[in-house]
């Protein structure tokens, strides 16, 4: 099944972007932390929240790679957290994050696409599911 291999894909990209979130504490220089709906964390809150989600993205990886059924809630709110997190960083950005906009427009079509479309093909294939 095609579905599944790109399923297997976006779950990659999860791991992978829960191994950068695991790294958010460190901070390696000022414009890394984690964003937290649109905001930007340094700290305490970014100590904490960084791992906090990277265990969660992980948790979502393997449940696509298993093909579980808690993958789909876990999709669909993903995909719904991106989604308000995009907006939101634009009425919060620092300043000096400023960006141009064929890099904000190819970020959040990124950002977008893989956590809608790993939801999507994860409902689509939820008789697959167990």
């Amino acid at each position: 099944m095609q579905s599944t291999s790109i399923l297997n894909g976006f779950a990659v990209l999860f791991s992978l972007l829960a191994i950068s979130n695991a790294l958010k504490p460190l901070q390696l220089t000022d414009d890394i932390g984690f964003v937290l709906f649109g905001q930007r964390l340094d700290g305490m809150a970014n100590t904490v929240a960084g791992p906090i989600f990277a265990v969660i993205l992980a948790i979502y990886a393997l449940g696509i790679f298993r093909m579980k059924r808690y993958a789909l809630p876990l999709g669909v709110a993903y995909a719904t957290y991106v989604l308000a997190n995009l907006v939101m960083w634009n009425f919060r950005m620092p300043q000096g994050a400023e960006t141009s906009i064929a890099f904000g427009l190819a970020y959040s079509g990124i950002a977008i696409g893989v956590s809608s479309g790993a939801a999507y093909l994860l409902w689509k294939n939820q008789g697959a599911l167990s």
